[in-house]
């Protein structure tokens, strides 16, 4: 395994107490979404099932695990002593029903009858919630019981967006390992990575919708931000008089089909605002924060209200509109 782009010191945490011989049995990887927590688990769990079954590999960062069958089957999800519990399918035989709203008691149960052996390959297995923030109650407490009494050999890793949710009976059992959001170098850099073909605007508009969060600036891709980020810019710097471009972006915005980059254009506008208040002072810097905190309310209202699109993006351009009075 090489070690994966952003948050080096939270990885090099991890390896130094797999390899220390106090390994946790709980850890709880906590952190925005999207930067990287999900993706380390799997990779962590590649690398501690390789060096347990073969012992003549390091449990190091920097070794790669090029050729291990082992590493092979846990990237594969075959790894008989390896589970990944996440939120299923709505409906198997229809993919576009979307995912279940919750990781389901059922699916924690599921892992007794593994439980109840000893591991197959060596004395470890490894178990991967992602997200624990998304357990329902009964789910959450069936979980607690392994926990408590974790079954010989095997390691908890526990992903969270937000772990102020959590059980507290939960989080205390749970050795925390923090996250933070990637540097804009760092994400431009597994954009340029992931998105060959894409051009440097995009790239770096893609860049400023992530805010630190790969995963999140991934989602955002193939959308066109880049017009919608003109747009935005206009609006600030002329006010839009004649309200021709919040109309055009109304119209853009509004369709159903159009959902993806409607939510992009309301996750963009909040920080857009805070950007656009760093250089501002006095009168000038209050008229930028109030437009912020209407911007967020209104982006937080639109999804769960189901705020009409067309007039919802209307009325966030009025909100980006003032900053053109400075």
């Amino acid at each position: 395994m090489t070690p994966l782009t952003g948050n080096a010191e939270a990885q090099a945490a991890f390896f130094t107490a797999a390899s220390g011989g106090s390994m946790p049995h709980t850890w709880l990887f906590t952190g925005p979404e999207g930067v990287g927590k999900a993706t380390f688990a799997r990779e962590a769990a590649a690398h501690v099932l390789a060096s347990a079954a073969d012992p003549s590999i390091p449990l190091a960062m920097e070794t790669l695990l090029v050729g291990s069958a082992i590493a092979g089957q846990v990237r594969a999800g075959s790894h008989p002593d390896f589970r990944v519990l996440e939120r299923l399918p709505k409906d198997p035989k229809k993919p576009e029903a979307g995912l279940a709203r919750s990781i389901k008691v059922d699916q924690i149960r599921e892992l007794q009858p593994m439980f109840a052996t000893r591991p197959t390959y060596s004395n470890r297995r490894i178990v991967i919630i992602d997200s624990i923030d998304d357990c329902e109650r009964s789910a959450a407490n069936a979980l607690l019981k392994n926990l408590e009494e974790p079954p010989a050999g095997t390691i908890f890793l526990l992903i969270s967006h937000a772990p102020g949710r959590l059980l507290p009976t939960i989080r205390s059992r749970c050795r925390v390992l923090r996250f933070e959001p990637l540097s804009d170098a760092e994400v431009a850099a597994i954009l340029r990575e992931a998105l060959p073909e894409a051009g440097a605007e995009e790239i770096d508009t893609l860049v400023l919708a992530g805010k630190g969060s790969p995963g999140r600036a991934l989602a955002f891709a193939g959308l066109d931000l880049a017009a919608i980020e003109r747009e935005i810019h206009a609006i600030a710097r002329t006010g839009d008089p004649s309200n021709a471009i919040r109309a055009r972006l109304g119209s853009a915005l509004g369709a159903k089909a159009a959902q993806p980059r409607y939510e992009a254009f309301l996750a963009r506008v909040p920080s857009f605002i805070a950007e656009q208040s760093h250089a501002r002072q006095g009168e000038a810097l209050r008229v930028a924060l109030d437009a912020y905190a209407d911007a967020s309310a209104l982006s937080d209202a639109a999804i769960r209200l189901s705020l009409d699109p067309n007039a919802t993006v209307f009325e966030m351009g009025g909100v980006i509109a003032r900053l053109a009075a400075d």
